[in-house]
């Protein structure tokens, strides 16, 4: 990958990133993500799981001061996520690892997080990785080192018992993400739908909690295909 860029991390004031033109980008569900994280006061400690250039932390940096974790497991990617820290003077507060999540066990004990975030790899493997050439952008969108269930198993061994669980993900794997959170002594208390265009509601945002009574809060969905910014949009729709 070349053509390495400083881009404005979409309009949040005084944040920049660093990805590359030709090749892996931050989407908009990682800004979405980051919006839907309420973040109480008696939290401590926040991790972003499949970090990448560390959307997700920076944007969350513009909430709270608190302390951000997040992993990321390529190494070309990973650089680009410490580039856009220093860029951003957030060393003090962001701390970017360069490993598997599966290996996080090895580095914080049990229940450490009171949040965790996660915008995971999205589809399942099957033949169609085998035709694309770029294999960064593949771990990013194919579960090739890290899946869904994998992912559940860790939350529930490293989230507090009164923490919250943030992830982000297609609506066609409600059923898998109902079915890992079970398995984990975890349930889904809130849904928000996301519309990018008219009657195109595949994007799902989900707030997990372990130790809670079974009862979801399905919010209005939202159709995000004219807005001009997603700051606070959660927030607004709650007034």
């Amino acid at each position: 990958m070349n053509n390495l860029v400083k881009n404005d991390l979409f309009d949040y004031p005084n944040r920049y990133i660093y990805q590359y033109n030709d090749g892996f980008k931050f989407s908009i569900d990682s800004i979405l993500l980051a919006e839907f994280v309420d973040i109480k006061n008696n939290a401590k400690e926040i991790l972003d799981m499949c970090t990448g250039n560390a959307p997700i932390p920076l944007i969350i940096s513009t909430k709270t001061d608190k302390p951000i974790i997040g992993f990321e497991i390529q190494k070309e990617i990973y650089d680009l996520a410490i580039m856009s820290i220093k860029e951003n003077n957030l060393k003090n507060q962001i701390q970017i690892i360069n490993d598997d999540i599966k290996n996080i066990k090895k580095i914080f004990p049990g229940k450490y997080f009171d949040i965790i975030t996660c915008n995971p790899p999205y589809f399942a493997l099957n033949n169609e990785i085998e035709n694309n050439k770029n294999i960064i952008k593949s771990i990013a969108r194919h579960e090739i080192t890290i899946d869904l269930e994998n992912i559940f198993k860790i939350v529930s061994d490293i989230l507090s018992d009164n923490g919250s669980f943030y992830l982000v993900h297609r609506m066609e794997r409600i059923d898998d993400i109902i079915l890992y959170a079970d398995k984990n002594k975890l349930k889904i208390k809130e849904l928000q739908i996301i519309c990018t265009k008219e009657n195109l509601c595949k994007i799902g945002l989900f707030k997990i909690q372990k130790h809670v009574k079974r009862g979801i809060k399905i919010n209005k969905i939202i159709d995000i295909s004219k807005l001009n910014t997603y700051q606070n949009i959660f927030r607004k729709e709650s007034k």
